[in-house]
């Protein structure tokens, strides 16, 4: 039996597992389609003979049909060759064969030119033009009807040519199987029901009617799981079901007698049930306290139980009693592959709350003055007695656990986290004296105070977790800015004169960035719009030049636009400013050509490229002013987002600078009236709290306000233009104006660069203001890493392993993305000191002059 599967727009394949040992299994495997696929699979089979077409082929500018096309003439080549070859044609008539198709036209069509252009639909009539002419030429050489064919995908696409998240138009593939070995169509009945046993991972409806447009009215559909399609393609070759395949057999699909079905279900449920067996057994080999799944003590019972029904031609019951046994090994599977979580969820969370103490320990104790006020200016009465002692025991309880360990053989990570864990809690235990000592000076605090620190700190929690409710709902961050907005702008309204134009600017660059996240996240394509940007972003700057030179020596502008040293060179804004508007034309005249469906010139990517990387440098001779330095960084940024921008997101790209601008203001005019006002208390602590250096202060507990405002503008900057914790928002289109030519990793790195752009000028931002309001940068970062690290507490409880791709995979990124966050964040800011760390202000001076 032969076995031909063909599959439509193939860029990731769920089944890599399941399919390539399928392969292996095979007497011979062929193999033609893409360079990203099919080596995967055959690159190390022995018996197989493959061949893919050049990674040049993979151009998004042009249609990519011809690569199906391409992989049909390979296969019909090799018939062909067959011939006059005596070798290849016994390969040929060998049994348990299997030719693999990777029809790839449909996937790159669809992300190129969208699922309904006239390209996608023509690439379409290509591949059912190909499946004709495959079926008719199989026949035509074998003339024995002993092949099956099984055609299907890996996911679907959305109108916008995306794919990744739940919609059942990405999760719902195709998959029709007819030939050798398969059942008949189906006629619709009440009676019938395919899919009483399977359990459909994403849990929405199925077997729905089949569409009038199909053709296939009256009969069933069959759906199934993906994980089912490798013990049918195994089943159909007369080969054991892959080792690991977790599958349900979809006996629908097969034309098999009653005692047939009832042997294949009962080796299909035998193949899971071995697969728990050995994971059963390998954990009691090497856990000391042992837990059986109780449910399946009895399997062999059971087994000989359905052999006996078997026996008895009680077919019926055999394959009842078989589908509950292989439910249960399911199930049975689950709980070994998560019999540690309780143990591993316990030390992990440990971790994470000793490390975000032991942050706040060495934020109070390096960067405020509370260590001064608790100790007394004879700060040599602390001493870190006895901790010998703590790090000997310490030790010895790591020791042991880590023995624990080893005789269980738990992974290396396990012993990773024990020894963290336990590691951070020693050096926390060795802080007991100023523990001690802080709790006794919180007491003796008034009661008034008290409050409000637990007032603030419940506010900032509230805060985070708003945060982590974003994650799955970004139109939370249109509340907060409207909310945002009102509250600052009337907080400046009542503090300095409305004639500033302050309050108006930051209540209305909040309310104007509160506007992307209600737009959806699939980004349509709008040239015009980013076009439009360009101009928007030369305004922005024109205007902001104009402050700088004329608005220098108002009183709330004065700390932003004098520095110490001016822009190198007096025509750098000009400079800048061409280049975003050749960017913008850059963008229409790309842009035109790809809609032409000509291929893009090497001179405009040239260009492209040139304006791109030159733009970026220029920031770095603008002058040291926080004015000009941070319009100089928007102006440097702005070309290379131009060009990777396909809509609302370069609109968005002023929004977020506004909205920075915003935060800006409002920071230095917070900070002009704590220097007047001499009587308050936030002035006399910034007076006389100048423990650090003869720049900085100490930090504040209203200081937390600047590390929220960063995780606020931060995440925004994730989810402004989409969600970017989920697949679909790469739109690869963003691209087309710096390669079309398929380089996967060329294409990653711009898109990823894409994103870090926004984050940039956030960072830049967020630098600049403690510069301005001279507090400890370092000490601001821990502050932001301890925010990070509570919202990824929450998102590590809501990690899942079961559901769609989208529901699995987003908790997963979730996770990992502020997991990664306190690296990727000291990361940006290491890049971007590049174009802060000449930033200056002349904040102080100013005050000893108000004064």
């Amino acid at each position: 039996m032969r076995v031909l599967r063909q599959n439509l727009g193939l860029d990731m394949l769920l089944l890599l597992l399941d399919f390539t040992k399928i392969l292996v299994q095979s007497r011979h495997t062929f193999a033609f389609g893409s360079p990203d696929i099919v080596p995967i699979f055959c690159g190390a089979l022995k018996h197989s003979t493959w061949n893919s077409y050049p990674h040049d082929y993979e151009d998004f500018a042009t249609d990519a049909s011809f690569l199906d096309e391409w992989s049909f003439d390979q296969f019909q080549n090799l018939f062909n060759r067959s011939n006059q070859d005596v070798h290849l044609k016994r390969l040929l008539q060998q049994d348990n064969l299997v030719i693999f198709m990777h029809l790839l036209g449909c996937d790159s069509n669809g992300h190129a030119h969208r699922p309904y252009s006239s390209i996608y639909l023509n690439n379409v009539k290509v591949v059912d033009h190909i499946a004709e002419r495959v079926y008719n030429l199989v026949q035509n050489y074998f003339k024995d009807d002993l092949t099956s064919y099984v055609f299907t995908a890996d996911h679907g696409m959305s109108d916008k040519g995306s794919h990744g998240d739940g919609h059942p138009s990405n999760t719902d593939t195709p998959l029709v199987v007819w030939g050798a070995g398969v059942g008949r169509p189906v006629p619709i009945s009440e009676e019938h029901h395919p899919d009483d046993a399977v359990r459909f991972v994403d849990e929405h409806v199925h077997d729905m009617p089949t569409p009038p447009e199909w053709g296939l009215g009256g009969l069933e559909r069959m759906d199934v799981n993906q994980a089912d399609i490798a013990p049918l393609m195994s089943t159909l070759l007369g080969l054991p079901c892959p080792v690991n395949s977790v599958g349900n057999l979809p006996l629908g699909y097969i034309n098999l007698s009653e005692v047939e079905e009832v042997e294949a279900v009962l080796a299909n449920t035998k193949q899971i049930l071995h697969q728990f067996l050995r994971k059963s057994q390998l954990k009691q080999e090497n856990s000391l306290l042992f837990k059986p799944f109780k449910p399946l003590a009895s399997y062999i019972l059971v087994l000989n139980q359905i052999e006996h029904l078997i026996s008895t031609r009680d077919y019926k019951s055999a394959k009842k009693l078989s589908e509950d046994l292989r439910n249960l090994a399911m199930e049975g599977l689950h709980y070994f592959q998560t019999y540690d979580w309780l143990t591993l969820m316990a030390v992990i969370s440990l971790g994470y709350i000793g490390w975000m103490f032991y942050l706040i320990l060495h934020v109070l104790k390096s960067y405020t003055a509370l260590f001064e006020s608790v100790f007394g200016k004879e700060q040599s009465v602390y001493f870190r007695k006895n901790t010998w002692k703590v790090y000997f025991s310490g030790c010895l309880l790591m020791g042991s656990v880590c023995m624990l360990l080893f005789m269980e053989h738990s992974p290396p990570l396990y012993h990773a986290y024990f020894a963290m864990t336990i590691f951070l809690w020693i050096q926390i235990s060795c802080e007991y004296q100023f523990i001690k000592a802080l709790w006794i000076y919180v007491h003796r605090r008034e009661n008034a105070h008290l409050v409000k620190l637990v007032a603030s700190f419940v506010v900032s929690v509230f805060v985070l977790e708003i945060l982590v409710k974003s994650f799955m709902n970004r139109q939370l961050y249109s509340w907060i800015f409207v909310l945002v907005g009102v509250i600052a702008s009337v907080y400046l309204f009542y503090s300095i004169p409305w004639r500033s134009g302050i309050p108006f600017f930051v209540w209305l660059a909040c309310w104007f960035l509160s506007i992307f996240t209600l737009m959806p996240a699939e980004i349509p394509d709008n040239t015009k719009l980013v076009v439009l940007s360009g101009l928007m972003i030369v305004i922005i700057g024109g205007v902001t030049r104009y402050l700088h030179m004329y608005a220098g020596d108002g009183k709330y502008w004065l700390s932003l636009t004098h520095g110490m040293k001016k822009s190198k060179f007096p025509l750098l804004f000009l400079l800048q400013t061409v280049l975003v508007v050749f960017s913008s034309i850059m963008v229409h005249l790309s842009t035109s050509r790809r809609t032409e469906k000509q291929e893009l010139l090497a001179l405009h990517q040239l260009i492209n490229w040139s304006i791109a990387g030159v733009s970026m440098v220029l920031p770095l001779f603008s002058g040291s002013g926080i004015l000009s330095r941070l319009a100089s960084i928007f102006l440097g940024f702005a070309p290379a987002f131009l060009l990777l921008s396909i809509g609302y997101e370069a609109v968005f790209y002023c929004a977020l600078s506004l909205a920075l601008m915003a935060w800006l203001l409002f920071e230095n005019a917070y900070l002009y009236l704590s220097k007047i006002n001499k009587s308050s208390a936030s002035f006399k602590g910034m007076e006389d709290n100048m423990v650090l250096t003869s720049d900085d202060r100490s930090l504040q507990w209203s200081d937390m306000r600047i590390s929220l405002a960063f995780m606020v503008f931060f995440n925004i900057a994730f989810f402004g233009t989409g969600n970017f914790a989920s697949v679909a928002s790469f739109e690869i289109s963003s691209v087309y104006r710096f390669v079309t030519i398929f380089s996967p990793f060329l294409m990653a790195a711009l898109l990823v660069f894409k994103l870090l752009i926004p984050f940039v000028l956030v960072i830049c931002t967020f630098t600049a203001i403690t510069k301005l309001i001279r507090v400890p940068l370092l000490g601001c970062y821990f502050l932001v890493i301890i925010c990070s690290d509570v919202m990824t507490i929450h998102f590590f409880f809501l990690v899942r392993n079961t559901g769609s791709w989208m529901e699995i995979g987003n908790s997963i990124s979730h996770f990992g993305i502020m997991s990664a966050q306190v690296v990727f964040v000291l990361l940006l800011f290491a890049l971007t000191s590049i174009y802060t760390k000449d930033i200056q202000t002349t904040s102080k001076q100013l005050s000893r002059k108000e004064m």
